[in-house]
């Protein structure tokens, strides 16, 4: 099932190389999630957690926020599809991302 949200992200990193012979390439997407209850019952608050989404180079899209990256995180347009895994938990997968354009709109400063 595919759905569309607001999000916070709290950072982005690259991930480029190679490991035992085979190549990686990939873009993590670090955004705020609720934390859930616990056996206990209790929680409060929220933890930034990763979602990958693209290739290396989906980082360069960002890295023109670079310095102007708001300490408290961006607010992001983010697509979802939520599938069953393989213990019978529910699965997100990030499937696109980008800047709320409500909150982005200055362009990217020239090189």
């Amino acid at each position: 099932m595919k759905f569309k949200t607001l999000a916070i992200c709290t950072g982005i990193k690259e991930s480029k190389g190679q490991f035992e012979g085979k190549d990686f390439s990939s873009t993590t997407f670090h955004c705020v999630v609720d934390v859930a209850e616990n056996s206990a019952g209790r929680s409060i608050g929220a933890v930034s957690r990763p979602f990958k989404c693209g290739d290396a180079s989906e980082f360069e899209k960002w890295a023109h926020l670079s310095k102007s990256w708001p300490a408290t995180g961006l607010a992001v347009e983010c697509e979802f599809d939520m599938v069953a895994g393989s213990d019978n938990a529910t699965k997100l997968v990030l499937l696109s991302i980008k800047p709320n354009a409500a909150v982005v709109k200055s362009p990217a400063p020239a090189v």
